[in-house]
């Protein structure tokens, strides 16, 4: 008896009593670790949400670490049970080994396709700040971060404030009854306008918006893909070539878009097939790629001005329905005016895109420009043949061959003999068989006055007073009258001139 009580003293503190109906004694397993028992589901509940609260200690950050916990129940007479804190210690340990990685947490700034990760919120806003104070000399502007009331998730957008109004309106908040504020509003309304004096308006800053929009998200991320601030805002404000389409408009020509877009003719050139050379034939409405320098963040600007300044006015034109959209007449020359004016004059970072002018005084008026213009879009030209090579330009040459003109009248490409030629453009022919030293030709007259000419032929495949589509095949190619090789030889004459090919083919 002595000696069982004995062991009851040491036993009793780890032992549980059988509790008949259930299970009661519980085996811990952690990652495959054996932690220890208990005799309450409770108490692993307990000791696995105080370890988690100790693993995270008093970051923000977020920290994942391997956790697959297994519980081993059964019904017993008699067993040994461990401390909660022992449970505890081992269940925290066994979590600190198993830690894969600690998340920061972040902001995701999205711009368009950009996007970039910051360490703070404050970050975000100097971040936002270096874009717009680029454009705001006088620090009126500030940034400020706001939930996105068209999203339905957590997503911040970045909102632009005049400091000054956002102090003003705080203070009126605070010192104004509503009833006052409606009742200043109704006399404000009833009060006569009045034409204001140049000196009595607001000059300055007017309005500032991003022109894309920006989305801001919390989020938790590795260390190393948050970037550096410094990097990021070089990367959101400095200049990158972007395309944009510039629409023909009357009176364009290829050299007035250039001065216009400040873009080199090459280039413009380089980014569009439609246009061939300097010298290609440009229709209204026609869409341009462009390029222009722009940021990843652009910022949109109204400022209102003083201007003393020369001025012109808007060109005059008057429609002819019987030319085509290349024809115009200057009827009346301009002449520049000059005034004082107030424009509120919107800026897309440094390129004006509009001008309101609010009052003007005119101290010499302008004389309008007055241009009489076609409107019907004229016939298009394409290549005739497949393929070849271009062995002769349109102009002075050397002459190949006895007999052959010096003064090229069109181009010639190298093709082998029998190869098809297909009509430039739609149109009547006007002549089809032997033409001299061009050999077999056929000549094919087009609306507006226009005409092309294919020499050299093997064989003629239409007759004269025949009415032929674009693309249509109208010979194929040879070797006759004065030639030095298979080749076709290519015209284009307009109103009877000859022009050079290769600035009207599409």
């Amino acid at each position: 008896m002595f000696i069982f009580a004995v062991c009851c003293i040491f036993w009793m503190p780890g032992m549980i009593a059988f509790d008949e109906g259930g299970d009661n004694y519980f085996t811990i397993y952690l990652n495959e670790a054996k932690i220890g028992a208990t005799d309450s589901r409770d108490n692993i509940d307990e000791v696995m949400a105080q370890a988690r609260r100790i693993l995270a200690g008093d970051s923000t950050d977020l920290i994942y670490a391997k956790m697959d916990l297994e519980v081993e129940g059964k019904d017993v007479l008699f067993g040994v049970i461990d401390s909660h804190r022992t449970l505890l210690n081992r269940v925290t340990g066994v979590l600190v080994e198993n830690s894969i990685q600690t998340l920061q947490k972040a902001y995701t700034v999205k711009v368009n396709e950009y996007s970039v990760n910051l360490s703070t919120s404050e970050e975000v806003i100097q971040l936002l700040d270096a874009a717009l104070n680029k454009y705001d000399a006088e620090d009126e502007y500030s940034v400020s971060l706001a939930l996105d009331p068209s999203r339905e998730l957590h997503v911040l957008t970045a909102q632009i404030n005049k400091k000054e109004e956002q102090e003003a309106e705080e203070k009126e908040v605070f010192w104004e009854s509503g009833m006052e504020k409606y009742f200043e509003d109704i006399f404000k309304s009833m009060e006569p306008e009045v034409e204001r004096a140049f000196e009595d308006f607001d000059y300055g800053m007017q309005a500032m918006e991003f022109a894309e929009k920006v989305e801001i998200v919390e989020t938790f991320l590795m260390p190393e893909e948050i970037s550096n601030l410094e990097q990021a805002i070089d990367d959101v404000t400095k200049d990158k070539e972007v395309n944009e389409i510039y629409e023909v408009v009357a009176g364009d020509t290829l050299s007035a878009i250039v001065e216009k877009t400040n873009i080199p003719m090459d280039k413009i050139i380089e980014l569009n097939d439609a246009i061939k050379n300097e010298f290609s034939t440009l229709h209204i409405g026609q869409e341009i790629i462009i390029t222009v320098p722009e940021p990843e963040l652009s910022v949109v600007r109204t400022e209102q001005l003083y201007l003393e300044e020369a001025y012109d006015a808007e060109v005059i034109y008057i429609d002819n329905d019987e030319w085509y959209t290349t024809q115009e007449k200057t009827l009346q020359e301009p002449s520049t005016g000059f005034r004082k004016a107030v424009a509120r004059i919107t800026y897309r970072n440094d390129k004006e895109i509009s001008k309101e002018v609010i009052k003007e005084e005119i101290l010499m008026e302008a004389v309008p420009k007055i241009v009489e213009r076609g409107t019907k879009i004229p016939p298009t030209f394409i290549k005739p043949i497949s393929g070849g090579r271009l062995t002769s330009r349109y102009g002075r040459r050397t002459s190949p061959t006895r007999g052959a003109s010096s003064n090229h009248k069109g181009i010639d490409w190298g093709i082998p003999r029998g190869s098809s030629v297909v009509a430039s453009s739609g149109g009547t022919v006007t002549k089809a068989g032997w033409g001299g030293g061009y050999g077999y030709v056929v000549y094919i007259k087009h609306p507006g006055g226009a005409e092309t000419r294919y020499a050299h032929l093997n064989k003629v495949l239409v007759s004269a007073g025949q009415t032929v589509k674009q693309g249509q095949r109208i010979a194929l190619t040879g070797n006759t009258g004065v030639s030095t090789g298979p080749h076709l030889h290519f015209e284009l004459r307009l109103n009877g001139t000859p022009v050079d090919p290769l600035a009207y083919m599409n």
